[in-house]
């Protein structure tokens, strides 16, 4: 699933394609990717453009020249393309948006979503959501405080979306990895120069991935070479049974409560 390095790289880049575009078409091939009958969405979508793309954890928002936001979450197996019609992928196209010749794809959207919402009914819909890492008010201090108030295992709080928004499964590994913290560890049990560095792990993970283009396999456009950059460098998650770059240990993999998780037996504590 894609996770906040990959939303915000999707922000960036197609911040750049289509904001203050014209919206020429748009195709619905699955009603229940929206939220409303899909001649509702096209009317009230006729001749809306999106002039702002923003991200909250692990959604995009569309915010159009209707007042309107247009709220997006892939789940697990979604992804986006962009591109003219012989350009894309030889897959199931749930919803397509028209720009002149070039199209965005939504595929793989049979568990996520596209949703044409007011303003209220995005703040409602989100308002549950924890701090986001990238956000100045998501201080040390607001961190260690808020940890001494919870308890519980660290890699499914990393995962809780009420307690940091944005993680999921492939940065939780990996932070925890930064950090030398196994991810079995319970947050009661932590000691404070431990809080501090987890703090620390979290910020420069999601910098550093977010600025390499995330995990996500495919690639936004033809020619998007930034996209799934750090695939290629994870360093516990999905390499089970490879060398550990620290200490050389083989990485382990485990369920915690039904969640996947990666890490080093020799180097993380």
């Amino acid at each position: 699933m894609p996770e906040l390095p990959e939303m915000e790289n999707y922000k960036i880049l197609l911040s750049e394609l289509i904001v203050n575009r014209p919206i020429t078409a748009i195709t619905i091939n699955r009603e229940k990717s929206i939220n409303i009958p899909i001649s509702a969405f096209l009317y009230q979508m006729q001749n809306a453009s999106i002039i702002r793309i923003e991200r909250r954890a692990k959604h995009l928002l569309f915010h159009l020249s209707n007042q309107k936001i247009l709220l997006l979450h892939l789940m697990l197996g979604g992804w986006m393309f962009y591109g003219k019609e012989e350009e894309k992928p030889k897959r199931t196209i749930q919803i397509q948006f028209s720009f002149g010749e070039k199209h965005l794809y939504f595929i793989g959207l049979r568990l996520g979503y596209l949703h044409l919402l007011t303003l209220e009914e995005c703040k409602e819909k989100l308002k549950e959501l924890g701090p986001e890492p990238f956000n100045s008010t998501f201080t040390e201090e607001l961190f260690i405080r808020t940890i001494n108030t919870k308890r519980g295992n660290l890699k499914l709080k990393l995962v809780d979306q009420h307690f940091i928004a944005g993680i999921g499964n492939c940065y939780s590994d990996e932070i925890c990895y930064e950090a030398q913290l196994l991810p079995t560890r319970k947050l009661e049990d932590l000691k404070e120069p431990e809080m501090k560095n987890l703090f620390r792990s979290i910020k420069n993970m999601l910098t550093l991935a977010t600025n390499i283009g995330g995990y996500m396999e495919h690639p936004l456009y033809l020619g998007d070479t930034k996209t799934g950059s750090y695939n290629d460098i994870c360093k516990v998650y999905d390499r089970e049974g490879e060398a550990c770059p620290r200490c050389q240990n083989k990485i382990k993999k485990i369920k915690i409560s039904s969640k996947k998780s990666f890490y080093c037996p020799g180097c993380q504590f």
